[in-house]
C-alpha cells in the first residue's frame, strides 16, 4: 500500500475538511497532509512532506529523559487515542492547541503501513474558557458577593442578608430604585441557595398587560381567549422545584395578586380558562421601586400579600448613599468591557474620576454601567479621560470640587469625619473610603479645619 496515493475524490473530501489532517508512516516521517493542515501549521505540503513528525513539535509525543527530549509515539503502542489535548507549534513558533485523534493504517494483511491523525483548532474554546476564568475572576473577588459589587457598609449588610435568604426557603423581597440590581441580588439569591440546580424564571410584571401576565404567571389551555390557540405552560409550572423571580411586583393589578396570594398559600395554581389545580413547588423571589405600604393606604395592593412577599426584605441602598462603591464598581466594569469590545482601555483618568463622583447618579448602577459603555465607544485610548464621558456626567464636574458634588459644607465635613472615624483616623485610609486621592483629602481636611490626631476634632 502506498500511503501516497489518493483517489480524485478522496482527495477533495480530504482538501474540504475543517479539520487539519496527516499521514505518517511507520516511521513518524509525513508522507500526506491536507489544505487544513497548511493552514493551521503554517507550514506548505512541499515543506511538511518527507519530514519528521517532530517539525511540528508536539508535547505528547516527547517525554524527557535523563535532561533531553526523547520520542514517544503512543499511536504505534496502542493502536489508536482519541480527544487528546496537545499543544504543536506553527511555522513561526507561536503555539497551536488542538484535539489529535489518531489511528493506525493497515494492509489488507493485517500488517501497520502507517498512520493517520486528525487535528481540530481549540483557539475558539481557549478564548471561551479565558472569557469565562476572567468573569470568575470578576465575580468571585473579596469586595463581592454572586457577581454583586461593594464594599461599603451597606453593601455588606445586603451580602449578609443575601447569604441567609439563601440559606433558607421563605419568600424574599427585594427593595431599591431602579436601577440598583435588584436582579443580580435575586440572581445571587439563587445561585447561593440550595434551589441551585433547578431553574431561574424571570417575570417582568410591569411590562404585560393583565390577561397576558395572567397567563404569563399561570399558563392558559386552548380557547381561553383570543388568540389562545394551544395549552400553555405558565412560569410558576417552569420554575418548578426552583426560583421565580417577579419583578416589579407593585405593579401587580389587583386581580392577579389575589391569584398570587393563593399560590403562596397553597402552593398549587389554576391555568387560565382551567379550574384544574396543578401543584408547584417554587421559592418566590420578588422585586420592587415602589413603596408598598404606600400602595397599600392607596388601595392598590393587597396587605394579606404584602405580608406573604415580606418575610425576607432586602434594601438595596441607591448609588449616591454608597459613593465609596464607585471605584470598585467603576475598575469591575471596565474589566468586563474590555472583554467584551476587546479594546485595550486600561483605566480612567483622575479628572474623569472626578467627575463620576460628583455625579448623583438617579439611574444607579445601570446608568453608571452606560456611561462607561459609552465611553468605551468613544474612547480610542488607553485610558478614559472626561470628553468620554457622556455630557450630563461631565456636566456634574463644574458643580463639585475636590472629586465630591457640591454639597452644603456641613453634609461634606461630615463625610470626612465619618470616613476618619471609620478609619480610626487613618488618612490613606479615609481616602481611600471616600474614594479620592491623598492630596484631595489633604485639601479638604485643611479647607474643613479638621485635625487628625489620636482623635478627630474640628476648629
Amino acid at each position: 500500500m502506498i500511503l501516497t496515493e489518493q483517489s480524485s475524490h478522496l482527495k477533495s473530501v480530504v482538501d474540504t475538511m475543517m479539520d487539519g489532517l496527516m499521514v505518517v508512516d511507520t516511521k513518524g516521517t509525513i508522507r500526506s497532509v491536507n489544505r487544513a493542515m497548511e493552514t493551521l501549521t503554517g507550514y506548505s505540503k512541499k515543506e511538511l512532506i518527507g519530514k519528521d513528525c517532530s517539525i511540528l513539535g508536539c508535547d505528547i509525543c516527547f517525554r524527557s529523559s535523563r535532561g533531553r527530549k526523547v520520542k514517544h509515539c503512543a499511536l504505534f503502542k496502542t493502536g489508536s487515542f482519541f480527544k487528546e489535548r496537545c499543544t504543536l507549534k506553527r511555522k513561526d513558533g507561536s503555539p497551536l492547541v488542538v484535539w489529535k485523534n489518531a489511528t493506525l493504517l493497515r494492509e489488507n494483511t493485517g500488517r501497520v503501513v502507517g498512520g493517520v491523525e486528525t487535528l481540530t483548532d481549540l483557539s475558539e474554546v481557549i478564548e471561551r474558557d479565558r472569557k469565562i476564568a476572567h468573569f470568575n475572576h470578576v465575580f468571585t473577588k473579596r469586595d463581592g458577593l454572586a457577581g454583586i459589587n461593594g464594599k461599603s457598609q451597606s453593601m455588606q449588610r445586603v451580602f449578609e442578608l443575601v447569604r441567609n435568604a439563601a440559606k433558607s426557603d421563605f419568600p424574599v423581597i427585594i427593595f431599591g430604585e431602579s436601577g440598583t440590581g435588584k436582579e443580580r441580588v435575586a440572581c445571587a439569591i439563587h445561585r447561593l441557595g440550595t434551589r441551585r440546580k433547578g431553574p431561574f424564571v424571570k417575570v417582568s410584571c410591569a411590562a404585560l398587560t393583565e390577561t397576558l401576565l395572567e397567563s404569563e404567571l399561570f399558563g392558559h389551555v386552548k380557547g381561553a381567549f383570543t388568540g389562545a390557540d394551544r395549552l400553555r405552560k405558565g412560569r410558576f409550572e417552569v420554575a418548578h422545584r426552583g426560583d421565580i423571580f417577579l419583578d416589579e411586583v407593585g405593579d401587580i393589578p389587583l386581580s392577579t395578586q389575589c391569584k398570587l396570594l393563593r399560590v403562596l398559600q397553597e402552593k398549587e395554581i389554576e391555568r387560565v380558562g382551567d379550574q384544574t389545580p396543578i401543584e408547584v413547588d417554587v421559592r418566590v423571589i420578588s422585586a420592587t421601586h415602589r413603596n408598598l405600604r404606600q400602595l397599600i393606604e392607596e388601595g392598590t395592593f393587597r396587605e394579606d400579600l404584602f405580608y406573604r412577599l415580606n418575610v425576607i426584605p432586602i434594601h438595596i441602598p441607591p448609588l449616591r448613599e454608597r459613593k465609596e462603591d464607585i471605584p470598585l464598581l467603576v475598575e469591575t466594569f471596565i474589566r468586563e468591557l474590555r472583554v467584551k469590545t476587546n479594546k485595550q482601555i486600561k483605566g480612567i483618568s483622575r479628572r474623569a474620576m472626578d467627575a463620576i463622583w460628583a455625579y448623583s447618579w438617579p439611574g444607579n448602577i445601570r446608568e453608571l454601567i452606560n456611561a462607561l459603555e459609552y465611553a468605551f465607544v468613544i474612547c480610542s485610548e488607553e485610558m478614559i479621560h472626561i470628553s468620554h464621558l457622556p455630557d450630563t456626567v461631565v456636566a456634574s464636574e463644574s458643580k463639585g470640587t475636590l472629586g465630591a458634588p457640591l454639597e452644603a459644607d456641613d453634609s461634606v465635613k461630615k463625610q470626612l469625619i465619618e470616613a476618619l472615624n471609620r478609619a480610626h483616623g487613618k488618612k490613606i485610609e479615609a481616602a481611600k473610603i471616600l474614594g479620592i486621592s491623598r492630596q484631595a483629602l489633604w485639601k479638604r481636611l485643611r479647607k474643613y479645619g479638621i485635625e487628625v490626631e489620636k482623635t478627630i476634632s474640628t476648629k
